[in-house]
């Protein structure tokens, strides 16, 4: 079992979760899919950019995406960056300010990849993006951690086991309110109904729908949840108490010996994306930046 650690919320953070909540009342109902894509990258892309980093559009082992790169970064380590979205939203460009600070503060070239989406492009598609990304990637850095949030949180730990036996593995994972199980068994979906303000168990499950088609849920390679974790490398993960995703998280760290959960009190679904609103968002970006530098740079 790994560990768990849990922070108390801060009162500006309460205020400031109160906002969100009511302003996100206050707007049309949740749209997973592609007529929400639009309004999506639009929220995403309205982040708070990290000073000094720098954009640019590229293709890594054949796979669209965006370097975030930090001015003094270390060029022989990466990032490799997996967005959320439930596999139907979501796009390299509109995360690439959220995914700037994470690359600022671990000191690290990052890239973003801009994985295939569904319904148009279902399971397989989103791992052998993944995996074609890593591939290129692994043949200009020395070490690699990967990172991604919600169901890029997942896909990052799916690529993590996937990778581990190669001839160069990653050095760990961190996962912001990973989406690990695609079977939707978590307690939390149904218990966190009336307190998560941004996701619903229905959006959520016609997206894995639009992604998995006839798969099987519980294929490790859709639900890392699933899959053998004992002799995977370190796992780090950040989640909200508040959020339907919770125990998607909780589970996993219950199951991978090296895995670290930090759990946030009154905290919504991926809440370290909003720098600069939340004091937790910024506390959780520091322990994450200190983790991945400590990774790029472990001797195993």
């Amino acid at each position: 079992m790994g560990t768990i650690i849990k922070h108390p919320q801060v009162e500006a953070d309460k205020a400031a979760v109160q906002k969100v909540r009511e302003m996100i009342a206050a707007g049309p109902a949740l749209v997973l899919g592609p007529e929400g894509r639009a309004a999506f990258d639009k929220q995403l892309a309205a982040k708070q950019a990290a000073p000094g980093v720098t954009y640019e559009d590229a293709k890594v082992g054949g796979v669209p995406g965006v370097w975030c790169k930090p001015p003094n970064a270390d060029r022989g380590t990466a990032i490799l960056y997996f967005h959320g979205g439930a596999y139907v939203e979501g796009s390299a460009k509109a995360f690439r300010n959220y995914v700037g600070q994470i690359a600022s503060r671990a000191n690290a070239m990052t890239f973003a990849v801009d994985y295939r989406l569904a319904p148009e492009y279902p399971y397989p598609a989103a791992v052998d993006d993944a995996l074609a990304a890593y591939a290129g990637l692994a043949e200009r850095s020395r070490s690699i951690v990967l990172a991604g949030d919600s169901a890029g949180g997942g896909l990052a730990l799916v690529t993590l086991a996937l990778v581990n036996k190669a001839n160069r593995p990653a050095k760990g994972a961190v996962a912001l309110s990973p989406w690990t199980d695609m079977a939707l068994e978590s307690p939390s979906l149904t218990a966190n109904a009336d307190r998560d303000p941004m996701l619903a168990l229905a959006p959520v499950a016609a997206a894995a729908k639009m992604y998995l088609g006839k798969h099987d849920a519980r294929d490790p390679r859709v639900s890392p949840l699933y899959g053998e974790l004992s002799a995977l490398p370190p796992v780090h993960m950040h989640v909200g108490d508040a959020e339907i995703m919770l125990d998607d998280a909780v589970r996993y760290a219950e199951k991978h010996p090296n895995a670290v959960l930090h759990v946030w009190q009154g905290m919504p679904h991926v809440f370290p994306a909003s720098v600069g609103i939340y004091e937790a968002a910024d506390a959780a970006q520091e322990i994450i930046g200190a983790f991945i530098r400590e990774r790029l740079h472990a001797a195993v």
